[in-house]
């Protein structure tokens, strides 16, 4: 599979945090992760709503969340001992469809968040979602930050910033090799 091919996420070129594709979507690591591993599903084609998208289109989007939820376990919800399984955590799966619930990049975008035992956050991933902390597209943009219009205040947090472009590269490989080997698996 190539990823020589540019890729977008909205506006911005986002080709090397890519570490999935399939005919119709790609599966991207997040600049602004809410929590370790948090990562993003995103169709080809833009399109700003999920009911803009084809049935193919959303067939393929939700098969590929299930297919990175899968290698996500595998990685988040391991021991030293064992590789992790479904079983062994849980997940947050969310879509901001449309600006007033807080999407900040008017692309259809699936977040996928790996929770682990023990996290009691609960429905606080949400409130994280919709503040500045869930801003992609203010991680993304350099100098035009987009407004949050989800319910909640934009939150400035000073001590949470956007990844390097390597840290997320870094991540993408590892995912990436992940990926393939789940699919080698099936």
């Amino acid at each position: 599979m190539s990823f020589k091919t540019p890729v977008h996420f909205g506006p911005f070129e986002v080709t090397d945090q890519v570490f999935y594709k399939t005919q119709l979507v790609y599966a991207l690591v997040n600049i602004k992760p809410v929590l370790p591993g948090h990562v993003l599903v995103i169709p080809f084609r833009k399109a700003q709503r999920l009911t803009d998208l084809s049935q193919d289109e959303v067939s393929d989007l939700f098969s590929t969340v299930q297919k990175v939820q899968k290698m996500l376990a595998k990685d988040y919800f391991g021991t030293k001992d064992a590789i992790g399984k479904i079983e062994d955590g849980s997940f947050n799966i969310t879509i901001q469809d449309g600006k007033w619930a807080g999407q900040t990049v008017a692309h259809v975008h699936c977040h996928i968040i790996p929770r682990t035992k023990g996290s009691d956050e609960g429905d606080g991933i949400y409130d994280r979602l919709e503040s500045e902390e869930g801003n992609v597209g203010g991680g993304l943009w350099d100098q035009s930050r987009p407004t949050q219009h989800g319910k909640f205040p934009r939150i400035e947090d000073a001590d949470r910033k956007p990844r390097s472009a390597e840290v997320m590269n870094e991540e993408a490989a590892r995912f990436k090799d992940q990926m393939a080997r789940l699919e080698s698996e099936q």
